[in-house]
């Protein structure tokens, strides 16, 4: 992180209590930006990530937003208090996801709705209050947390997967869209991660997941951060609407 410097840049990273998102949040703030942690279930987990940005940067304190970002309610108190606080965003990390298994024949509409409103439309519903401070500022970095699903598929994981590759045509559109505004709007594919969330499936499959993978490992969640943060910094500044697959060489993992 020695060549990013992001002093004086108020990010926001939602879902960062923990896996990619608190790693992320993590190392925005080594690199000197401010950062917003966004939860919306555990709010000790929230709060272990915040002190550990207290550690690193020193600061007294560390907004914690408490919100869940399939209701547009929640989002829009969120930023009215990003606005309150700092009074601008410059980096906003889509990042809060979920992710359950439902085979589609007996797949629960309440499994569907849940996944569709957080990985989709909790997407959309932040950028468009994100994207509101970023025209008052003049500039702008939106970065969409997709997934190697949405290019491969993933059998009892169809409404994941679907949402994740929503994802890729949402980062164009609206890279176009926001152009204008200086604002840049990119997205990761992650393959398997290391994280909470993968936990179990690792555990139960996880020689058969390895095999697949050229570089022969999961992903730690820092070894995502790190990509999020390049395309954050001055070091991607003619990079947008991209998709940046880190998986290891896996594309076609099952």
């Amino acid at each position: 992180m020695a060549m990013i410097d992001l002093t004086g840049k108020v990010a926001l990273v939602t879902g960062s209590s923990r896996g990619i998102g608190a790693a992320t949040a993590l190392m925005l703030a080594e690199t000197g930006a401010t950062v917003i942690v966004n939860y919306s279930k555990s709010q000790s987990k929230a709060r272990t990530v915040a002190n550990r940005i207290k550690k690193i940067t020193g600061v007294e304190d560390v907004l914690t937003i408490k919100a869940d970002v399939g209701k547009p309610d929640e989002v829009k108190k969120m930023f009215q208090k990003i606005k309150g606080f700092y009074g601008k965003l410059d980096i906003l990390v889509n990042n809060a996801a979920i992710w359950t298994m439902a085979p589609i024949i007996s797949m629960a509409d309440s499994k569907l709705r849940d996944t569709l409103e957080t990985n989709l439309v909790g997407v959309v519903n932040c950028i468009r209050e994100g994207a509101k401070l970023m025209r008052s500022n003049g500039s702008g970095v939106i970065i969409n947390v997709s997934s190697s699903s949405g290019r491969r598929g993933e059998a009892f994981y169809s409404h994941y997967a679907a949402t994740k590759s929503a994802l890729f045509g949402l980062t164009k559109s609206l890279a176009v869209e926001l152009a204008s505004y200086n604002i840049r709007v990119n997205a990761v594919a992650p393959g398997w991660v290391n994280t909470e969330m993968s936990s179990a499936a690792l555990k139960e499959k996880g020689n058969n997941i390895i095999d697949k993978i050229p570089l022969g490992r999961v992903a730690e969640p820092e070894e995502i951060a790190g990509p999020i943060v390049f395309l954050c910094s001055d070091l991607a500044t003619f990079i947008t609407g991209a998709t940046l697959d880190i998986n290891g060489g896996g594309v076609l993992i099952d």
